[in-house]
This record gives structure tokens, C-alpha cells and sequence, in this order.
């Protein structure tokens, strides 16, 4: 009878090479899993290798036609005996068959705020010698009011605003010293009143006229 030599312990695998072996093949079969197998078959792709090569893509079709295939597949009678068991009422909802029509619907959104109409003025002052005057627009915050002012005479002024619902008594915007011109854009840093105060530092009274544009929704002389 013929007897097979029995290999000799040399050739044998030693049982550290044997555990090196199979720490690599897990290595690979992990690698394969979240590089291939996720992406491929669940659209999961957590290396970015699956949208590269466009498993991921194809992972995605994959599970979208799998819940397509499922919600085909309810019958009213598996939404009326889900219905009759301890599920949410959202939940049975979010289940339910959607008729082609009812697809089609719009949802309708909620309205967005309307914001103010912009709309133009001139306004015009007269100071006498040592008086003082403001005028300022109401915006929201953010809006903003384009102006221009021009004067008969050199003045002195002062951009800034206020809120009495916000307890803000002044906020700076910039201020100038003997001029008889000034242009520029105020734009809200709150809800309130937002504008100009002048103040005639010559002797001979002058008049100015200011002009703006903007969202603002009213315009008043303050004092």
C-alpha cells in the first residue's frame, strides 16, 4: 500500500505566518468591502474611490429602483394593517401610495416676508445762524437709503441712528466738519431711525435740501 510522506514541520506554515496571512485577507476583504462592494451595491461610499469610478453611481440607481420596487409592491391592505398597529400616524402617512397626480401637485410654500417699496423724497430745511436740525428714514436692518444733500452755506454733520425698541441711543455712521455737500448710502445696522443731524456754525442762515432712495418707510424732520 502506498503511504504519502508525511511533509516535514519545516514546510509547514508556522502559526505566525499563518496569522499574518489572515490579518492581509481581512485587510483585503475590508478594503474591497468599503471601496467596492459599499459603494456598488448601496450607494455608500465613504472613501470618495466609489465616485471616482462610478460605483457609487450605480449603488445609488440600485437602491433608488429597490424602493421604488418596495413602495409598488404595498397594497392598501399592508397600509391598513399598518395603520392598526402602534405606529405613528406621521409614519403611516409618510408610507402611503402616492397617486401620479398627487405627485404632480406643487407643495405650495409658505410666503416670504415683503420687504418695503423703495420710494424717493426731498426734503428741505432752512437754518439760522447756531441751529440745529434732523432728519431721519425708518429702515429694517439691512435695508438701505441712498442720499445726497447739498447746502447754501458751510455745515456741520453728524450720520448716525437710533432704536428706542432696541435701547441703542446713537450709532455712528460718520460725521464732517464745514461742508456744504455730502452723498453717500446708510445701510441698517438695526431696525430704527436712521439719518442726518446738521448744525449751522456760520452767521448767515442757509437752506439745505436733502434727497433719498430707498426702502424706507417713512421720513421725518426729528427737531
Amino acid at each position: 500500500m502506498y503511504n504519502a510522506n508525511i511533509p516535514d514541520d519545516r514546510e509547514l506554515p508556522s502559526t505566525k505566518k499563518l496569522v499574518k496571512s489572515t490579518i492581509i485577507a481581512a485587510a483585503v476583504a475590508s478594503a474591497l468591502l468599503v471601496t467596492v462592494v459599499m459603494p456598488a451595491e448601496y450607494g455608500i461610499d465613504p472613501t470618495g474611490i466609489g465616485k471616482v469610478t462610478g460605483l457609487k453611481t450605480m449603488g445609488e440607481i440600485k437602491m433608488s429602483l429597490a424602493e421604488e420596487a418596495a413602495r409598488e409592491k404595498m397594497t392598501a391592505a399592508d397600509v391598513a394593517k399598518l395603520a392598526s398597529s402602534a405606529q405613528p400616524l406621521s409614519q403611516v402617512a409618510k408610507l402611503q401610495p402616492v397617486s401620479a397626480a398627487e405627485a404632480a401637485t406643487p407643495v405650495e410654500q409658505p410666503s416670504a416676508p415683503v420687504a418695503a417699496k423703495e420710494r424717493s423724497d426731498e426734503t428741505k430745511v432752512t437754518l439760522a445762524p447756531d441751529q440745529g436740525t434732523e432728519v431721519k428714514v425708518t429702515l429694517k436692518k439691512g435695508e438701505k437709503v441712498h442720499y445726497e444733500w447739498t447746502s447754501t452755506g458751510k455745515v456741520n454733520f453728524d450720520n448716525h441712528a437710533d432704536s428706542k425698541e432696541l435701547n441703542i441711543d446713537y450709532h455712528g455712521y460718520g460725521k464732517g466738519v464745514g461742508q456744504a455737500s455730502d452723498k453717500g448710502v446708510i445701510e441698517a445696522a438695526f431696525d430704527g431711525h436712521h439719518g442726518w443731524f446738521w448744525r449751522n456754525r456760520t452767521k448767515e442762515t442757509v437752506t439745505l435740501t436733502l434727497k433719498t432712495t430707498g426702502a424706507y418707510t417713512d421720513i421725518n424732520r426729528m427737531k
